[in-house]
C-alpha cells in the first residue's frame, strides 16, 4: 500500500496579513449532489447537483440575499468542484457577484475510491483512532488525503479569503472541509484539529462574525438549514 510522506505543520499566518475588521462570513455546504443519490463516494469525484440540489441552491441564494444588504461589499469564493461551484454561481447571481474558484476548498480526496460505490470504500476504509495522531492517519487507500492535508489547504484558503476587503464573505465548500474552514476562522491551531467536526449538512449555512470593536470572532450559527424547509 502506498503511503503519503510525513506532512509537516505550516507556519502560522504572517502578522498583519489578515486584517481585523467588522465582517460576516457565510460558510455554505453545497446541497444534494448526484453521488449522494447514486450511493457513490464523493470526495474529489466531480459530481453535479441533482434537481433537488438545484432547488436548494436557489433557497441558499435567497437566504443570503435576504441577509446581505445591497449596500454591503461582498465576495463569493468556492471550491472548484462542479457541485460547489454551481452552488456558488447561483448565490453569486443573486448577489450580483462572480464566484471565484479556489481548489484548496475542495472536499477531502478519497483517492481511487472517488466515484466508486460507497460499499467498496466501506470494505477497505481504515477508521482513525480514538486517540493518537488523527491528523496524519491514512484511510488505507492510495492517494487518500489525510485530515492534515485538507487542513493545511483549507486554512491557507481561509487566510487568503480573509484578506479581501469586504463586509460579507461567502465561502462555498463541502462538509468535511467546512469544519476546517470554521476551525481556521476561530484560530484553532492545526495541530489541535484532529477531532474537530461541526454539524454542517448539505445545503447548510454557517454564520461567522467578527465584531468591529474587540475584533472577537464568533460562531453565530452552525449548519442552519431553515431556508430549506419552505
Amino acid at each position: 500500500m502506498a503511503t503519503s510522506p510525513p506532512q509537516t505543520l505550516p507556519p502560522p499566518p504572517v502578522p498583519g496579513r489578515v486584517p481585523a475588521r467588522e465582517r460576516t462570513v457565510h460558510v455554505v455546504t453545497h446541497p444534494e449532489a448526484t453521488h449522494h443519490v447514486d450511493g457513490l463516494v464523493g470526495g474529489q469525484f466531480d459530481s453535479e447537483l441533482t434537481p433537488r440540489g438545484e432547488e436548494h441552491a436557489a433557497a441558499v441564494a435567497r437566504a443570503l440575499r435576504a441577509r446581505i444588504a445591497a449596500s454591503s461589499s461582498a465576495a463569493v469564493v468556492t471550491s472548484d468542484l462542479r457541485r460547489a461551484h454551481r452552488t456558488a454561481t447561483v448565490v453569486g447571481d443573486a448577489l450580483g457577484l462572480r464566484a471565484v474558484p479556489d481548489a484548496r476548498l475542495r472536499e477531502k480526496s478519497y483517492g481511487e475510491a472517488g466515484g466508486r460505490p460507497q460499499s467498496w470504500l466501506d470494505a477497505r476504509f481504515v477508521p482513525p483512532p480514538a486517540v493518537g495522531d488523527r491528523l496524519r492517519h491514512h484511510d488505507g487507500l492510495p492517494a487518500t488525503e489525510t485530515r492534515l492535508d485538507v487542513a493545511v489547504r483549507a486554512y491557507a484558503a481561509m487566510t487568503d479569503a480573509l484578506t479581501l476587503d469586504v463586509d460579507e464573505l461567502v465561502v462555498v465548500t463541502h462538509g468535511f472541509t467546512a469544519s476546517l474552514v470554521v476551525a481556521a476562522w476561530i484560530g484553532m491551531p492545526i495541530e489541535s484539529a484532529g477531532h474537530v467536526a461541526f454539524p454542517v449538512p448539505s445545503g447548510s449555512i454557517t454564520t461567522l462574525r467578527e465584531d468591529g470593536f474587540f475584533h472577537n470572532r464568533a460562531v453565530v450559527t452552525v449548519g442552519d438549514v431553515a431556508h430549506l424547509q419552505g
